[in-house]
């Protein structure tokens, strides 16, 4: 491991804070360090009050930001003086240590304060780093962890057994620490969670950070806990991964994002010994809150398997409780056996965090196996944080969901216009979105955790295929499909239509979304409130001459839209038709087009958009909150209906 340090950089950063802020971001660059809002780090400093009294002051990391992005206002400024006379009380519970940390805070709007300050507090330091890193808790989590980190370091770092992070924590330090010479210390190695390191100086406490790490990093390699990751080919059962995400969805009492990780590493871990290597603990405690204490292992009975991982928590939880209420039992990630893994969240972003933690875990694992055997804490170790008070009140303040959360969109003809309005209104109400377009721009269009673009060819089965194989794989299945693709071809009245016009409408227009229908609906049938959306046209109900092969195509999709509510209504596919008329906002109606059109009526180009009974313009987003009824509760029990969206047209009503 090196430095990321750099002094044209660092000479930008004048204060304290600024420094802590930009070394800060050094350990979040590094996933090995930290993951995901774990970690912390402060900065001890002063500031004048209201009287114009200075008073020492501790800047922490806040809770709820994440070290890789943290910013000043990221950081709470806690009084000095109060955190070390907490540090001297005999007992603390957690809820009122969290209360009067904030009532010591100088700022009452910045967020609270890490449940580590009073540790930072208590070391005599400036600069204080607390990361999780990968390499450490690795050694630490191995049979004879604490005697392999006294071979590692010596007595250059102080070993702190492992206790519950918290008040008892920074209890047992201050403890630990009454007679201990600091300035002989280069750092302190929490067992099972973590290591600290310590300097008046941003760069030193960094850089010995980065040290310690390279020497635990070099002290696994020297003891041969190096990984050989082989190259797997492996084909998944893309039906099974969208009946195991139903049945997760079921469990959990929501619509459950599932991710398939079938990188190599993880396909080699999923072919390890897992049912025994897999199922001893995280790497280190603070992982259970997002993955629990161990994964379903899945056979070739995942059902079966659900049923003992469900029954195994709950007797976890009857083991270990006390007065606690029982979390959904259901598991927070699987391990698919010889196939790779999945991770379960409300939505893509929780799902996405649990992987990358998962990532991490499994490399440890198997180079604490190759040291001497990976050993975790003890099941009540384990549910102690799992349970924790703190961690139970962050989950009951959790707000209201958005409402298409957890679940998952395909959104055909998705680059531009009504088609880019409806994936971006559907991804913003909680929707992970696969979006389609033959344009290859889509990929850059679409391109984030919960946003996928893929080049698609509709008129194509093996390129249609291929995007719902991207939607199982990155999401567990597909509960919306919008088929909203379309072409306008060329006016052309019936005697002299032409062959190539009349099929390319038909190709485009009517086949591709039979096409995409054939392909999602054996996924819809597993979906959760599955819905399709038929993006038609005032075509179908009032066509207009020299538009044969557009409005002959555009009644067959509506035709299609009815049989398909016919033979999916019994698995609770809804499917409904909406036909959209003069949305201007798109790139078909240039300035110049629109400009033509409306001297051609011997209208003002505003006259000619509102040119409806309601006398109102129509625009893409219009149309986009349409689907998204559609889609939605407003039309849960509606099927086969037909809505137009046109501001009301004399020729259709």
């Amino acid at each position: 491991m090196t430095s990321l340090w750099q002094d044209n950089e660092a000479k930008e950063f004048k204060t304290d804070l600024d420094l802590r802020v930009y070394t800060s971001r050094l350990l979040g660059r590094d996933a090995s360090l930290v993951l995901h809002g774990g970690g912390n780090t402060s900065v001890k400093s002063t500031a004048t009050n209201l009287f114009g009294d200075t008073e020492d002051i501790l800047l922490v990391k806040g809770s709820g930001w994440d070290l890789a992005t943290i910013e000043g206002e990221g950081f709470a400024p806690v009084k000095m003086e109060m955190l070390l006379k907490m540090a001297e009380l005999k007992e603390l519970n957690d809820p009122d240590m969290v209360k009067y940390q904030r009532l010591a805070m100088t700022n009452p709007s910045a967020p609270n304060p890490s449940v580590e300050a009073i540790l930072h507090a208590i070391i005599p330091f400036k600069f204080v780093d607390h990361t999780h890193t990968d390499a450490v808790v690795t050694i630490t989590n191995t049979e004879g962890g604490e005697d392999k980190i006294k071979e590692l370091y010596g007595d250059k770092v102080l070993i702190i057994p492992y206790i519950m992070p918290g008040f008892v924590l920074a209890k047992l330090i201050y403890d630990m620490t009454r007679d201990v010479d600091w300035t002989k210390l280069e750092g302190m190695v929490l067992m099972n969670h973590g290591l600290f390191t310590f300097n008046d100086d941003a760069k030193k406490s960094y850089e010995k950070t980065i040290e310690l790490v390279d020497r635990a990093e070099k002290y696994l390699a020297d003891k041969g806990a190096s990984l050989h990751v082989q190259k797997q080919e492996l084909h998944v059962d893309l039906m099974n991964l969208a009946q195991i995400r139903a049945k997760i969805s079921e469990v959990k009492g929501h619509a459950t994002i599932s991710i398939l990780n079938d990188s190599d590493e993880a396909v080699n871990f999923s072919q390890a010994d897992v049912d025994t290597i897999a199922t001893r603990g995280p790497l280190t405690p603070d992982h259970v809150i997002r993955t629990k204490r161990t994964p379903a292992i899945f056979g070739s009975d995942f059902n079966a398997d659900l049923e003992s991982y469900i029954k195994d928590y709950k007797q976890y939880f009857e083991d270990n409780k006390a007065n606690e209420t029982l979390l959904n039992p259901a598991p927070n990630f699987a391990i698919l056996k010889n196939s790779g893994t999945l991770s379960f969240g409300k939505n893509a972003k929780e799902a996405n965090i649990i992987k990358d933690i998962n990532d991490h875990t499994f490399e440890a694992i198997l180079r604490a196996e190759k040291l001497g055997g990976y050993k975790a804490l003890s099941a009540a170790n384990i549910f102690e944080v799992e349970y924790w008070s703190l961690e139970q009140a962050k989950l009951k303040k959790a707000g209201s969901a958005p409402e298409f959360n957890g679940k998952i969109a395909v959104v055909t003809g998705a680059a531009s216009g009504i088609g880019l309005a409806i994936a971006k209104m559907l991804n913003a109400r909680g929707a992970a979105v696969v979006a389609l377009d033959i344009n290859p721009e889509i990929t850059n269009i679409f391109n984030k955790p919960d946003m996928i673009g893929v080049k698609c060819d509709l008129t194509c089965c093996e390129d249609i295929q291929e995007a719902v194989a991207i939607a199982v794989k990155s999401f567990g299945g597909i509960d919306i499909v919008v088929s909203n693709a379309g072409i306008f071809t060329p006016s052309e009245n019936l005697d002299s239509l032409s062959d190539e016009n009349w099929q390319r409408s038909m190709d485009i227009n009517l086949t591709s979304h039979q096409k995409l229908i054939k392909e999602t609906a054996p996924f819809l049938k597993l979906g959760i409130d599955s819905a399709i959306v038929m993006v038609a046209s005032k075509n179908f109900p009032a066509p207009g001459k020299g538009a044969a092969a557009y409005s002959v195509a555009k009644a067959g999709q509506t035709q299609l839209a009815r049989i398909a509510a016919l033979e999916l209504g019994e698995f609770g596919v809804r499917v409904n038709t909406l036909h959209p008329h003069a949305v201007f906002d798109t790139a078909i109606w240039t300035d110049e087009v629109l400009a033509n059109r409306a001297k051609a009526h011997g209208i003002s180009v505003q006259e000619y958009k509102t040119n409806n009974v309601l006398k109102t313009e129509i625009c893409s987003s219009d149309v986009a909150e349409l689907v998204c009824a559609m889609a939605g509760k407003p039309f849960s029990k509606t099927t086969g209906s037909q809505v137009a969206i046109d501001g009301g047209s004399d020729r259709i009503i």
